[in-house]
């Protein structure tokens, strides 16, 4: 058995340049998969099942680096030389002298099997088999073969030629040099190789699961309509595009797909339970931009979105009265007193709290709703609250509305749009996030990957501004446990039970003590800011 991803990589070389790399299937990711190889140096077959389509990939790639050169990344004489050294094959036999073989045809288990079982039979022993799925397991596709130990997972992400990462994925037989080989050959050829084992969905298929299931759930709650979800994860959590219109680039029949495949394959784990929204909007039709209509409607101009919620102006607060240092959003701190709005600073009796005139609170989410308490505010987090544009506000029917009015003007204050949604917990910044910090702590915990390889392909496969562990090491390690176990308390489904490996690591550092029974946090790690006393008028 092999040594998971989070082991250290055993020496190991690349696929020499001059060695032949064979791709079979001539799609989109197999004819970029190509180009990558080809761009490296290395002589290439490209093999189709398809009658002629193999010929017509080569072509299609070749445009490909013409549109290189007339960019000036590519000299003509290197285009010259790398179009010389693709070939179309008209069958298996041709591969004979490959290498490496990367697969990526249709994602159909049996399919793969019986291709693997095929090459076999064609290249030598010491050639590497790879495939690139996204969603079958590397050890079932492998454990048809005569020499799985040279099977390995190589997961590139689409388009190939320019995203970086590459998911090498050590099934449970693959010998630990094969796939040093194959993590050493991906970086040779410019990429940002991860190494983990194999898992539903690798890393980023896994751990991405939450910042769609999550919006989805905002929206099923009745709390915000997609403009705005997307506007506050964009402005506030700093994510590059929104749940909505990111899964309407996918298409909501591959992202519903890759979801329900994770969630199956995790023997319907609740955490990774699909969306009834998103399958209505499949069963429709409306899988998004590559039919005209998804979440948003799109036209030859582009995408028609809504405007996201956003309030009216209205006047700062008198002053803001602060107990306790409101870890780990002091910054707020530091603006509104450079917002002008006076700042009072009582002793602090170990809670942490910010009072307004009008007699309410206003508080960072924290798995709890307005609606447990007489007059309380909740602010969403923010990846940082000096760069964000807009923050997201909830309130509860017995908030005053002078308390609401007063928490939205000092945000407006603080040069922020604000937009008010629904009391639900968690808002939707602070639960996306603390589930990205569970289910990677989660991760490594069970050797799915290491720290840093989880933080690299959050970032590079999926443009997070920040991986999750070092998005929860900047919270503070009783952060996402908190929230969870609070969201967990009003939704006892499962789908917010924060996992062993996140309990653990909250409450392992200095001698911390593990919380009591009730779940409550130790006395030596507050991470919610002690917020109990902030809420002496819950009933």
């Amino acid at each position: 058995m092999t040594d998971t991803g989070a082991t250290t990589r055993a020496a190991g070389a690349a696929v020499a340049p001059d060695r032949t790399v064979a791709v079979v299937g001539a799609g989109t990711m197999g004819q970029g998969i190509a180009q990558v190889a080809l761009v490296a140096g290395h002589p290439v077959r490209l093999y189709d099942a398809a009658p002629g389509r193999a010929e017509q990939a080569a072509r299609a790639v070749a445009g490909r680096l013409d549109r290189l050169v007339a960019k000036g990344r590519m000299a003509p004489e290197e285009r010259d030389a790398a179009a010389a050294r693709l070939h179309p094959a008209a069958g298996l036999d041709e591969l004979a002298d490959a290498a490496l073989v990367v697969e990526a045809v249709v994602e159909r288990l049996d399919v793969k099997q019986e291709l693997f079982k095929a090459l076999e039979k064609v290249v030598g022993d010491d050639c590497l088999l790879a495939t690139n799925t996204s969603s079958l397991s590397v050890t079932a596709i492998g454990g048809a073969l005569r020499l799985p130990g040279r099977f390995v997972g190589m997961h590139f992400f689409n388009p190939a030629p320019l995203l970086p990462l590459v998911e090498v994925v050590s099934g449970f037989a693959t010998d630990t040099a094969c796939a040093t080989r194959a993590y050493e050959t991906a970086r040779a050829w410019g990429k940002t190789p991860v190494a983990c084992a194999d898992t539903p969905g690798f890393i980023v298929n896994r751990l991405a699961r939450p910042f769609y299931a999550e919006a989805f759930a905002v929206y099923e709650e009745r709390a915000a309509d997609p403009a705005t979800i997307d506007a506050v994860l964009r402005e506030s959590g700093g994510f590059r595009m929104g749940a909505f219109e990111l899964t309407d680039l996918i298409g909501q029949d591959v992202n519903e797909a890759v979801t329900t495949s994770v969630w199956e394959a995790f023997f319907q784990d609740p955490r990774f339970r699909p969306s009834l929204a998103q399958r209505r909007l499949v069963e429709a039709g409306m899988l998004g931009r590559k039919t005209g209509r998804g979440w948003y409607a799109y036209d030859d101009q582009g995408v028609q979105r809504p405007e996201p919620h956003t309030a009216e102006p209205a006047d700062p607060p008198a002053y803001v009265v602060v107990e306790g240092d409101l870890a780990p959003f002091g910054e707020l701190l530091d603006m509104i007193r450079a917002s002008g709005v006076p700042l009072r600073q009582q002793e602090e009796d170990g809670g942490t709290r910010l009072e307004l005139p009008s007699g309410g609170q206003l508080a960072p989410a924290d798995g709890q709703t307005s609606v447990e308490f007489s007059d309380v505010v909740y602010f969403d987090l923010a990846l940082d609250y000096r760069e964000a544009t807009r923050i997201a506000l909830a309130a509860g029917p017995d908030t005053s509305p002078e308390t609401l009015a007063q928490a939205t003007g000092l945000f407006q204050a603080l040069g922020k749009k604000v937009s008010v949604i629904g009391d639900v917990p968690g808002m939707i910044v602070a639960r996306t996030v603390a589930r990205l910090v569970d289910l990677a702590r989660e991760a490594v915990a069970k050797g799915v990957a290491s720290e840093e390889d989880v933080d690299t392909a959050m970032r590079l496969g999926v443009n997070y501004p920040l991986g999750p562990i070092e998005w929860g090491r900047r919270l503070g390690r009783g952060w996402a446990y908190e929230v969870l176990e609070e969201m967990h308390r009003r939704d006892p489904s499962g789908r917010y039970a924060p996992s062993l490996a996140l309990y653990r690591h909250s409450y392992a550092e200095d001698g911390a003590g593990a919380p009591d029974a009730a779940g409550g946090a130790p006395d030596t790690a507050d991470p919610a800011g002690a917020a109990g006393e902030r809420r002496e008028d819950g009933r």
